[in-house]
């Protein structure tokens, strides 16, 4: 593999891909494939991401998978999806996370396309709670959206996908990754942010939950950086669907603040929970998941089985890897020596390390 560095990053230097039983494949992204596996020293199900090394070079996004690689040894929480083990083999690295079953939100809301109200909420609280988490630990993830939520078999929601999350810094202004439509004015146009771009992503999502639509549209990045700049979007009382209160809508508007200091969020998560819409909401028992879910996905897997047809390895082989600088740290920890509830003085101690 010549001098990438990729020898720094197991974490699990005893496994290898002979370990786990693979089933069969739920999903695909731009270096691999998900596939479900067994885990042959507990019997458990795992979803294990195998991503190629060499397309994760040609497409110069290493920093990407070492980010998330170097978070989620750190981070465990009941609403991220957590990370069991990480190792490597020659031409892959691979990432054994929590097996969601319950299919990523952007599936169901393509399948559904509206949400009742209780439902939105229900989802809105999980996705806060786990907002909440990342943001005491100082971490801002950057790419909240309905691909990075996924369900349980219960119909909880956990956040994913920490490959452009960051810890937050004085000086992030050329830190411009995300998805638009999802993304904060103040990243569309370069400009330093904090936690509450993660909250204007969230007022996004609910707002559709609500209405079955993003609040700014466009074919590409400028068209919808043209929209956002273009006017404030605010909800009206003639917009709200039937069995949608006026709560709700107040806590969208409050979420979709262009300005950044006027947005619901800018003061910690705390400003979130007690909005009106959720201040009643049991925060409590939602942590220690004591609710009956009001969305309850099927039993079957809920993936689109199409994402897979006709996916083949397009790489091309011909890329000289010698001729690539290491671009790698030691930030590496041990998944196997992690404690399943690490208390804060430990994580943020670790977390300071990668600054």
């Amino acid at each position: 593999m010549g001098n990438t560095g990729f020898t720094e990053i197991i974490s699990s230097k005893h496994l290898s891909k002979s370990d786990f039983t693979f089933q069969y494949a739920i999903g695909r992204g731009g270096f691999g494939k998900v596939w479900v596996v067994e885990f042959r020293g507990d019997q458990q199900l795992y979803a294990m991401k195998e991503m190629m090394k060499l397309r994760i070079v040609s497409k110069q996004s290493v920093d990407s998978v070492l980010n998330e690689q170097k978070l989620l040894s750190v981070l465990r929480h009941p609403f991220i999806v957590n990370m069991k083990f990480s190792f490597q083999d020659r031409d892959n690295i691979y990432l054994v996370m929590d097996l969601m079953k319950g299919g990523d939100l952007r599936y169901h809301i393509n399948k559904h396309e509206h949400f009742p109200e209780e439902v939105a909420k229900f989802f809105t609280a999980c996705i806060v709670t786990g907002i909440e988490y990342l943001h005491i630990n100082s971490i801002i993830h950057r790419d909240i959206k309905p691909e990075n939520l996924v369900l349980d078999n219960k119909g909880y929601l956990r956040i994913t996908d920490f490959g452009i999350a960051r810890v937050n810094t004085s000086d992030n202004s050329r830190d411009t990754s995300g998805t638009p439509g999802y993304m904060a004015p103040e990243v569309l146009n370069r400009k330093k942010h904090t936690i509450a771009v993660d909250y204007f992503a969230l007022g996004v999502i609910v707002y559709e939950f609500m209405t079955g639509r993003r609040p700014y549209l466009g074919r590409n990045r400028k068209e919808i950086k043209d929209s956002i700049m273009g006017r404030q979007v605010k909800l009206i009382k003639s917009q709200v669907p039937k069995g949608w209160s006026l709560e709700a809508v107040d806590f969208i508007n409050k979420l979709l603040e262009r300005k950044p200091e006027d947005r619901l969020g800018w003061g910690g998560p705390s400003e979130v929970k007690n909005h009106v819409w959720l201040r009643d909401f049991p925060w409590k028992a939602l942590l220690e998941k004591k609710i009956d879910s009001p969305f309850k996905p099927n039993d079957d897997v809920n993936f689109d089985h199409r994402v897979l047809i006709n996916w083949k390895d397009d790489l091309d082989y011909s890329l000289d890897i010698s001729s690539i600088q290491p671009l790698f740290r030691k930030y590496y920890y041990d998944c196997r020596e992690m404690k399943n509830k690490p208390n804060e003085t430990t994580l943020q101690a670790k977390i300071d390390d990668f600054i």
